[in-house]
């Protein structure tokens, strides 16, 4: 029994001994591969880099047609056109130190893979030889920061009115971001900061984050509208190079758009009533329409709309409409209705004037503003009505007035030319009298003579 053991133990010794010698066949020869080094140095995900390998045998036989085969694995890939297998057709015995063989690679880094050590693995072997032999190399994958001004909130600035502004940082690196000192610079000098200096220090952004950096800023009050340039700086320490990384971009902040407009009631007279429009805002307007639009208590005859024109800041113009209050119409419908229900009408006007003697009229403003936007606004304007009412009434008894008035310059002449006549008789019969004095006196001296 005990033979029997002795005897398998030595066929399975026997049978250990090829199996360790066909696994690694260069293993007594004294092949070596090795990093030589990078290029560029260090290593950054997303990037592509030249890894350099060193081969050498300190072993004391010649080796022929040697193939070196890399087998790439996350986060190495090698770039297109660039093979997997390289020959070394002879390396010679004991060909190592400043003798070694040198072969390179290109390799892309996947652009997600974060900081670390990752294998580069690769096999070795004879050509047209089954055996192949493993080997793996570390190679250190550092993260490039990487940020981005990616948003500004604000487009459009008011002048002379304060407003926020916000810049958005968002690190899209690979890479948390330290230290970083933003600001922001107008050399026209349209827009400055209040309330602070133009920069500001953010610690620190995680990968995938944003910091949100907030000024309060006014554009000059006297500003031509238009767009105006802002350059943008951001500065961080960079751990590849220790050498301090400055990124630059510009926006642009359109300085202008819209305006106000205050609508006050004028006058009414001659059956229309006036408005005064005037621009209250900071910027100039285009175009400009005032529109009576249709509404409760109100009636507009002929056209309810009327262009002004441009309107700069602080200018104003006078637009008028034939309006009348709704509740009145009735009154007035002809001439005769007019003259015989004066005393009706009145009374009516009075107790409506005394229930409510103004309306708010409803007023829209469309107008271009300096962006080119076509805009419209709503005003709501107290109206006298018992002006309005006097307006209309004035209007309707007016169309009367040129027959009276006819009339009363036909009967003028009338009693101008009597009056002449009556005038013209009165002297002729002094004159008669006169002559007739005169005669007599004529004829009494000659008798007396």
């Amino acid at each position: 029994m005990r033979k029997v053991i002795f005897a398998i133990l030595v066929i399975c010794f026997i049978m250990a001994i090829p199996s360790g010698a066909v696994a690694d066949p260069f293993g007594p020869l004294g092949i070596t591969i090795s990093l030589i080094n990078l290029d560029p140095d260090p290593a950054v995900s997303g990037n592509t880099v030249e890894v350099r390998l060193g081969i050498e045998n300190t072993g004391s036989d010649t080796l022929n047609d040697l193939l070196i085969e890399v087998i790439p694995e996350y986060p190495f890939t090698l770039v297109p056109n660039e093979p997997a297998v390289q020959k070394i057709t002879t390396l010679s015995s004991y060909q190592y130190g400043d003798n070694m063989k040198i072969i390179k690679y290109m390799v892309r880094i996947d652009q997600d893979a974060s900081a670390g050590g990752y294998e580069f693995k690769l096999k070795y072997y004879e050509d047209g030889s089954s055996f192949k032999v493993g080997k793996s190399i570390t190679i250190d994958v550092k993260n490039a920061e990487m940020a981005e001004i990616i948003r500004i909130d604000q487009t459009n600035l008011v002048p002379g009115k304060q407003s926020s502004l916000k810049f958005t940082i968002n690190n899209v690196g690979n890479a948390p971001l330290k230290d970083m000192v933003f600001n922001w610079v107008n050399e026209d000098k349209i827009i400055l900061p209040v309330g602070s200096d133009n920069t500001k220090y953010v610690k620190y952004i995680e990968i995938g984050d944003s910091a949100e950096l907030e000024y309060q800023v006014i554009a000059d009050p006297n500003a031509p509208a238009g767009l105006y340039e802002l350059k943008l700086y951001l500065t961080y320490d960079d751990p590849l190079t220790n050498n301090e990384t400055e990124i630059s971009t510009i926006a642009g902040i359109n300085v202008g758009g819209g305006t106000d407009f205050d609508v006050s009631f004028s006058e009414s007279s001659n059956s229309q009533t006036s408005f005064t429009v005037a621009n209250i805002g900071s910027n100039a307007a285009y175009s400009v329409s005032v529109v009576v639009p249709v509404q409760n208590g109100w009636q507009i005859s002929g056209s309810n709309s009327m262009i002004i024109g441009n309107l700069n800041k602080g200018d104003y113009t006078v637009a008028s409409f034939n309006l009348r209050p709704s509740q009145q119409m009735p009154a007035a419908q002809s001439q005769d209705e007019s003259r015989t229900n004066r005393p009706e009408r009145n009374s009516q006007n009075s107790s409506f004037q005394n229930s409510q003697n103004s309306q708010n009229l409803r007023i829209q403003i469309a107008y271009t503003d300096t962006m080119g936007e076509r805009k419209i606004i709503e005003k709501d304007v107290t109206v006298s009505q018992t002006a309005a009412i006097d307006a209309v009434t004035g209007m309707q008894t007016g169309r009367h007035r040129p027959q009276q008035q006819n009339g009363l310059t036909t009967y003028k002449w009338y009693i101008a030319v009597l009056i002449i006549l009556v005038i013209g008789g009165i002297y002729y019969r002094k004159y008669k009298q006169k002559k007739l004095l005169e005669s007599q006196s004529t004829n009494t001296d000659a008798i007396d003579e």
